[in-house]
């Protein structure tokens, strides 16, 4: 989406409309800021606004999403065109996100073997320090493998090698699931069939 056409036709919509900037917050019981952010092209408006935004300057969401008024010919093509490319950027953020769940995970076991280095290796005379030594790496660790299958589960499909169908699994299963890489054995929950389930991104 195009944030500086957006705001400039925000502007244009306003000003048709005998509106200033100060009169469209107080309709929308937001900031002046807000509205001069916007049309600046700087921030979009927020998804609970954009229904009471469109009624207000008498255009529709896609319009709004646009950048310009479409003609109703027009209209299911440009719709269409902005379902993929919402889709198109999902994915890449999908994309973005599975590449940090394999940065958190490097991390978590790096965090996770200093510390067991450290203490099985350091002259240290106190058992009850060299545990703490260890748990200093073992608590954060476990935290970021966590947080690291909890993208891995959430983000993209996993997909059934027996039936096809492609669904987001329970924490659970993705946790207890033996697995290579992204790939892990798990239960569909449409066939019941057991397969090694490779994840994809888009459904």
């Amino acid at each position: 989406m195009d944030q500086i056409k957006i705001g400039k036709f925000i502007a244009e919509c306003r000003k048709k409309n005998n509106l200033t900037q100060v009169q469209l917050a107080d309709e929308l019981g937001i900031t002046d800021k807000a509205i001069s952010k916007w049309e600046r092209g700087i921030a979009m408006p927020d998804s609970s606004l954009m229904l009471e935004l469109c009624a207000i300057l008498k255009i529709s969401v896609n319009e709004l999403l646009s950048g310009e008024v479409i003609k109703m010919e027009d209209s299911r093509k440009e719709t269409e065109n902005k379902l993929i490319e919402l889709v198109k950027e999902k994915e890449n953020a999908d994309k973005l996100l599975l590449k940090l769940e394999i940065l958190i995970g490097v991390l978590s076991c790096v965090i996770l073997l200093i510390p067991i280095i450290l203490g099985a290796y350091l002259p240290i005379e106190r058992d009850w320090v060299r545990v703490l030594v260890v748990l200093s790496g073992v608590i954060p660790a476990f935290i970021g493998i966590f947080i690291a299958i909890r993208l891995e589960q959430v983000v993209g499909y996993y997909e059934c090698k027996e039936c096809g169908h492609r669904y987001v699994p329970t924490y659970k299963s993705v946790s207890f699931a033996m697995h290579i890489c992204r790939t892990r054995r798990m239960k569909c929950p449409k066939c019941g069939k057991k397969s090694w389930q490779k994840k994809v991104i888009s459904k």
